[in-house]
Protein backbone atom coordinates (compact mmCIF):
# COMPACT_ATOMS: atom_id res chain seq x y z
CA UNK A 1 0.00 0.00 0.00
CA UNK A 2 2.88 2.38 0.81
CA UNK A 3 4.52 1.65 -2.54
CA UNK A 4 1.22 2.28 -4.33
CA UNK A 5 0.88 5.62 -2.54
CA UNK A 6 4.47 6.60 -3.48
CA UNK A 7 3.92 5.68 -7.12
CA UNK A 8 0.65 7.65 -7.15
CA UNK A 9 2.34 10.70 -5.54
CA UNK A 10 5.23 10.59 -8.01
CA UNK A 11 2.77 10.20 -10.91
CA UNK A 12 0.66 13.21 -9.89
CA UNK A 13 3.74 15.18 -8.85
CA UNK A 14 5.16 14.70 -12.32
CA UNK A 15 1.89 15.94 -13.79
CA UNK A 16 2.14 19.09 -11.69
CA UNK A 17 5.72 19.58 -12.83
CA UNK A 18 4.46 19.65 -16.42
CA UNK A 19 1.93 22.40 -15.67
CA UNK A 20 2.66 25.93 -16.96
CA UNK A 21 5.49 27.52 -15.01
CA UNK A 22 3.95 30.90 -14.32
CA UNK A 23 0.81 32.87 -14.91
CA UNK A 24 1.09 36.42 -16.28
CA UNK A 25 2.45 38.75 -13.64
CA UNK A 26 3.67 35.98 -11.33
CA UNK A 27 6.96 36.63 -9.53
CA UNK A 28 9.68 34.79 -11.46
CA UNK A 29 11.95 34.21 -8.48
CA UNK A 30 9.17 32.49 -6.58
CA UNK A 31 8.36 30.40 -9.66
CA UNK A 32 11.93 29.15 -9.95
CA UNK A 33 11.99 28.31 -6.26
CA UNK A 34 8.75 26.35 -6.62
CA UNK A 35 10.12 24.35 -9.55
CA UNK A 36 13.34 23.52 -7.70
CA UNK A 37 11.29 22.38 -4.73
CA UNK A 38 9.20 20.13 -6.96
CA UNK A 39 12.38 18.65 -8.47
CA UNK A 40 13.64 17.76 -5.01
CA UNK A 41 10.32 16.23 -4.02
CA UNK A 42 10.29 14.04 -7.13
CA UNK A 43 13.89 12.90 -6.53
CA UNK A 44 13.08 11.96 -2.93
CA UNK A 45 9.92 10.08 -3.92
CA UNK A 46 11.88 8.05 -6.47
CA UNK A 47 14.56 7.35 -3.88
CA UNK A 48 11.85 6.01 -1.57
CA UNK A 49 10.50 3.86 -4.41
CA UNK A 50 13.95 2.31 -4.70
CA UNK A 51 13.91 1.51 -1.00
CA UNK A 52 10.47 -0.05 -1.37
CA UNK A 53 11.81 -2.32 -4.13
CA UNK A 54 14.42 -3.64 -1.71
CA UNK A 55 12.15 -4.02 1.32
CA UNK A 56 8.58 -4.69 0.16
CA UNK A 57 7.21 -8.13 0.84
CA UNK A 58 8.94 -11.23 2.01
CA UNK A 59 8.82 -14.95 1.78
CA UNK A 60 5.65 -16.46 3.15
CA UNK A 61 5.57 -19.55 5.29
CA UNK A 62 6.69 -22.66 3.51
CA UNK A 63 5.22 -25.98 4.50
CA UNK A 64 7.58 -28.12 6.52
CA UNK A 65 5.32 -31.17 6.66
CA UNK A 66 4.88 -33.74 3.93
CA UNK A 67 7.38 -35.46 1.69
CA UNK A 68 10.59 -33.96 0.38
CA UNK A 69 8.92 -33.52 -3.01
CA UNK A 70 6.06 -31.57 -1.38
CA UNK A 71 8.52 -29.21 0.32
CA UNK A 72 10.46 -28.70 -2.90
CA UNK A 73 7.24 -27.91 -4.79
CA UNK A 74 6.22 -25.45 -2.08
CA UNK A 75 9.59 -23.72 -2.26
CA UNK A 76 9.39 -23.49 -6.05
CA UNK A 77 5.91 -21.95 -5.84
CA UNK A 78 7.14 -19.40 -3.29
CA UNK A 79 10.16 -18.48 -5.43
CA UNK A 80 7.89 -18.05 -8.47
CA UNK A 81 5.53 -15.79 -6.54
CA UNK A 82 8.37 -13.63 -5.22
CA UNK A 83 9.99 -13.44 -8.66
CA UNK A 84 6.75 -12.26 -10.23
CA UNK A 85 6.32 -9.64 -7.50
CA UNK A 86 9.86 -8.35 -8.00
CA UNK A 87 9.38 -8.13 -11.76
CA UNK A 88 6.12 -6.23 -11.26
CA UNK A 89 7.79 -3.74 -8.92
CA UNK A 90 10.76 -3.30 -11.25
CA UNK A 91 8.48 -2.55 -14.19
CA UNK A 92 6.43 -0.03 -12.25
CA UNK A 93 9.49 1.77 -10.91
CA UNK A 94 11.15 1.75 -14.34
CA UNK A 95 8.09 3.46 -15.81
CA UNK A 96 8.23 6.17 -13.15
CA UNK A 97 11.97 6.64 -13.67
CA UNK A 98 11.67 6.95 -17.46
CA UNK A 99 8.78 9.40 -17.27
CA UNK A 100 10.39 11.37 -14.46
CA UNK A 101 13.71 11.63 -16.30
CA UNK A 102 11.99 13.04 -19.39
CA UNK A 103 10.07 15.58 -17.34
CA UNK A 104 13.16 16.64 -15.37
CA UNK A 105 15.04 17.22 -18.61
CA UNK A 106 12.21 19.41 -19.88
CA UNK A 107 12.17 21.39 -16.64
CA UNK A 108 15.94 21.91 -16.70
CA UNK A 109 15.60 23.33 -20.22
CA UNK A 110 12.78 25.65 -19.12
CA UNK A 111 14.68 26.79 -16.04
CA UNK A 112 17.72 27.59 -18.17
CA UNK A 113 15.56 29.74 -20.45
CA UNK A 114 14.43 31.75 -17.42
CA UNK A 115 17.85 32.23 -15.80
CA UNK A 116 20.18 34.93 -17.02
CA UNK A 117 23.49 33.72 -18.41
CA UNK A 118 22.43 30.07 -18.70
CA UNK A 119 23.72 28.35 -21.86
CA UNK A 120 21.20 25.75 -23.03
CA UNK A 121 23.85 23.98 -25.09
CA UNK A 122 25.82 23.26 -21.92
CA UNK A 123 23.00 21.33 -20.21
CA UNK A 124 23.98 17.98 -21.67
CA UNK A 125 21.96 14.82 -21.21
CA UNK A 126 19.74 14.53 -18.16
CA UNK A 127 21.05 11.77 -15.86
CA UNK A 128 18.66 8.95 -15.16
CA UNK A 129 16.68 9.43 -11.98
CA UNK A 130 17.88 7.10 -9.29
CA UNK A 131 21.48 7.22 -10.51
CA UNK A 132 24.25 9.35 -9.09
CA UNK A 133 23.77 11.19 -5.84
CA UNK A 134 20.25 11.69 -4.57
CA UNK A 135 19.12 14.25 -1.99
CA UNK A 136 19.16 12.93 1.55
CA UNK A 137 15.70 12.40 3.00
CA UNK A 138 15.04 14.88 5.76
CA UNK A 139 15.77 13.63 9.26
CA UNK A 140 12.86 12.99 11.62
CA UNK A 141 11.53 16.05 13.41
CA UNK A 142 13.00 16.19 16.94
CA UNK A 143 10.66 16.16 19.96
CA UNK A 144 9.29 19.48 21.09
CA UNK A 145 11.01 21.33 23.91
CA UNK A 146 9.84 24.37 25.92
CA UNK A 147 12.37 26.51 24.04
CA UNK A 148 11.14 25.37 20.61
CA UNK A 149 7.41 26.15 20.24
CA UNK A 150 7.50 25.30 16.54
CA UNK A 151 8.63 21.74 17.00
CA UNK A 152 6.27 18.80 16.90
CA UNK A 153 5.55 17.25 20.25
CA UNK A 154 6.21 13.50 20.67
CA UNK A 155 3.38 11.04 20.15
CA UNK A 156 1.51 13.27 17.71
CA UNK A 157 0.56 15.80 20.40
CA UNK A 158 0.07 19.47 19.58
CA UNK A 159 3.01 21.77 20.03
CA UNK A 160 2.74 24.98 21.99
CA UNK A 161 0.35 27.46 20.28
CA UNK A 162 -0.22 25.04 17.36
CA UNK A 163 -3.99 24.79 17.80
CA UNK A 164 -4.32 28.55 18.27
CA UNK A 165 -2.33 29.28 15.11
CA UNK A 166 -4.37 26.78 13.11
CA UNK A 167 -7.67 28.18 14.38
CA UNK A 168 -6.59 31.73 13.56
CA UNK A 169 -5.68 30.80 9.97
CA UNK A 170 -8.91 28.82 9.51
CA UNK A 171 -11.01 31.69 10.87
CA UNK A 172 -9.31 34.08 8.47
CA UNK A 173 -10.18 31.80 5.53
CA UNK A 174 -13.77 31.49 6.68
CA UNK A 175 -14.01 35.28 6.91
CA UNK A 176 -13.31 35.51 3.18
CA UNK A 177 -9.74 36.84 3.32
CA UNK A 178 -8.18 34.12 1.18
CA UNK A 179 -4.90 35.94 0.54
CA UNK A 180 -4.12 36.46 4.22
CA UNK A 181 -5.31 32.96 5.06
CA UNK A 182 -2.99 31.44 2.44
CA UNK A 183 -0.04 33.28 4.00
CA UNK A 184 -0.98 32.22 7.53
CA UNK A 185 -1.45 28.60 6.49
CA UNK A 186 1.88 28.55 4.65
CA UNK A 187 3.55 29.90 7.78
CA UNK A 188 1.78 27.24 9.84
CA UNK A 189 3.03 24.43 7.59
CA UNK A 190 6.59 25.78 7.85
CA UNK A 191 6.35 26.18 11.63
CA UNK A 192 4.84 22.76 12.39
CA UNK A 193 6.13 20.26 9.80
CA UNK A 194 4.71 16.82 10.41
CA UNK A 195 2.34 18.01 13.11
CA UNK A 196 -1.12 16.54 13.75
CA UNK A 197 -2.77 19.52 12.03
CA UNK A 198 -0.29 20.01 9.19
CA UNK A 199 -2.20 17.96 6.59
CA UNK A 200 -5.40 19.85 7.46
CA UNK A 201 -3.54 23.14 7.09
CA UNK A 202 -2.24 22.08 3.67
CA UNK A 203 -5.79 21.32 2.54
CA UNK A 204 -7.09 24.69 3.74
CA UNK A 205 -4.09 26.33 2.05
CA UNK A 206 -5.20 24.69 -1.19
CA UNK A 207 -8.70 26.08 -0.66
CA UNK A 208 -7.32 29.57 -0.09
CA UNK A 209 -5.14 29.39 -3.20
CA UNK A 210 -8.00 28.02 -5.30
CA UNK A 211 -10.17 30.96 -4.25
CA UNK A 212 -7.47 33.23 -5.71
CA UNK A 213 -7.40 31.24 -8.98
CA UNK A 214 -3.86 30.00 -8.26
CA UNK A 215 -4.73 26.58 -9.61
CA UNK A 216 -1.27 24.99 -9.88
CA UNK A 217 -0.30 26.11 -6.39
CA UNK A 218 -3.63 24.85 -5.03
CA UNK A 219 -3.07 21.48 -6.71
CA UNK A 220 0.32 21.14 -5.03
CA UNK A 221 -1.23 21.95 -1.65
CA UNK A 222 -4.00 19.37 -2.13
CA UNK A 223 -1.42 16.75 -3.17
CA UNK A 224 0.74 17.58 -0.15
CA UNK A 225 -2.28 17.29 2.15
CA UNK A 226 -3.33 13.91 0.78
CA UNK A 227 0.24 12.56 0.80
CA UNK A 228 0.72 13.67 4.41
CA UNK A 229 -2.53 12.06 5.62
CA UNK A 230 -4.06 9.63 3.07
CA UNK A 231 -6.73 8.64 5.59
CA UNK A 232 -7.10 12.03 7.27
CA UNK A 233 -10.08 14.30 7.77
CA UNK A 234 -9.76 15.99 4.38
CA UNK A 235 -8.18 13.09 2.44
CA UNK A 236 -11.13 12.35 0.16
CA UNK A 237 -11.82 16.03 -0.54
CA UNK A 238 -8.11 16.69 -1.13
CA UNK A 239 -8.00 13.92 -3.74
CA UNK A 240 -11.19 15.22 -5.35
CA UNK A 241 -9.94 18.80 -5.58
CA UNK A 242 -6.51 17.67 -6.74
CA UNK A 243 -8.16 15.85 -9.65
CA UNK A 244 -10.35 18.85 -10.47
CA UNK A 245 -7.33 21.16 -10.41
CA UNK A 246 -5.36 18.85 -12.72
CA UNK A 247 -8.27 19.00 -15.13
CA UNK A 248 -8.17 22.82 -15.04
CA UNK A 249 -4.45 22.67 -15.78
CA UNK A 250 -5.07 20.58 -18.89
CA UNK A 251 -3.65 17.37 -17.39
CA UNK A 252 -6.79 15.42 -18.33
CA UNK A 253 -5.34 11.89 -18.16
CA UNK A 254 -3.85 12.51 -14.72
CA UNK A 255 -7.09 14.18 -13.61
CA UNK A 256 -9.15 11.15 -14.66
CA UNK A 257 -6.87 8.76 -12.79
CA UNK A 258 -6.90 10.92 -9.66
CA UNK A 259 -10.67 11.38 -9.67
CA UNK A 260 -11.12 7.64 -10.17
CA UNK A 261 -9.05 7.00 -7.04
CA UNK A 262 -11.65 8.82 -4.92
CA UNK A 263 -14.18 5.99 -5.32
CA UNK A 264 -11.48 3.34 -5.04
CA UNK A 265 -10.08 4.65 -1.78
CA UNK A 266 -13.13 6.29 -0.20
CA UNK A 267 -16.17 4.39 -1.53
CA UNK A 268 -18.51 5.71 1.19
CA UNK A 269 -17.42 9.35 1.03
CA UNK A 270 -19.79 12.04 -0.29
CA UNK A 271 -16.85 13.17 -2.43
CA UNK A 272 -17.40 10.15 -4.71
CA UNK A 273 -20.47 11.73 -6.30
CA UNK A 274 -18.59 14.96 -7.08
CA UNK A 275 -15.63 12.99 -8.42
CA UNK A 276 -17.87 11.01 -10.78
CA UNK A 277 -19.49 14.23 -12.00
CA UNK A 278 -16.05 15.76 -12.59
CA UNK A 279 -14.91 12.69 -14.52
CA UNK A 280 -18.01 12.89 -16.69
CA UNK A 281 -17.39 16.57 -17.38
CA UNK A 282 -13.83 15.81 -18.45
CA UNK A 283 -14.95 12.95 -20.69
CA UNK A 284 -13.00 10.35 -18.77
CA UNK A 285 -13.36 6.78 -20.05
Amino acid sequence: MRLKRLVFSAFVGAALLAAPIAAPGQDRTQTLADIRQELTVLYVELQRLGVELNTTGGAGGVATAGTTLDRVNALEAEVTKLTNKIEELENRISQVVRDGTNRIGDLEFRLCELEDGCDISSLGETPTLGGGELPVVAAPIPPATPDDPGAVAPGGELAVAEQADFDAAKTTLESGDAATAAQLLAQFVDAYPGGPLTADAMYLQGEALAQQNQVAEAARAFLASYSAAPTGTYAADALLKLGAALGQLGQVNEACVTLGEVANRFPTSPAVTDAQAARQALGCP
